[in-house]
This record gives structure tokens, sequence and C-alpha cells, in this order.
């Protein structure tokens, strides 16, 4: 993978992280997340 990709597929998995991260519990419940599948669903993004 070049240097590129990598730092694209590093921003959007931790902007991903950072926005389910601040959705309250109520929000990720009505979306069907987990707080513990968080760093798997933003790896699926990639």
């Amino acid at each position: 993978m070049n240097p590129i990709r990598a730092y694209r597929n590093w921003r959007l998995y931790n902007e991903t992280v950072r926005e389910l991260n601040r959705l309250n519990a109520r929000q990720l419940n009505d979306l069907g997340i987990n707080r513990a599948d968080i760093e798997k669903i933003a790896r699926q993004a990639l």
C-alpha cells in the first residue's frame, strides 16, 4: 500500500471512531451499534 493511501485510510479510520464515540448510548442503540464494536465498524469503513 502506498503511503498516501495508508495515510488516507488512517484518517478515515480515526474520523469514524471519533464520530461514533461522540454518540450517546441511545443513539448508538438506534443504529444497532455497541460501543465495543466501534473500532470494528471503523475498520470496515475502509
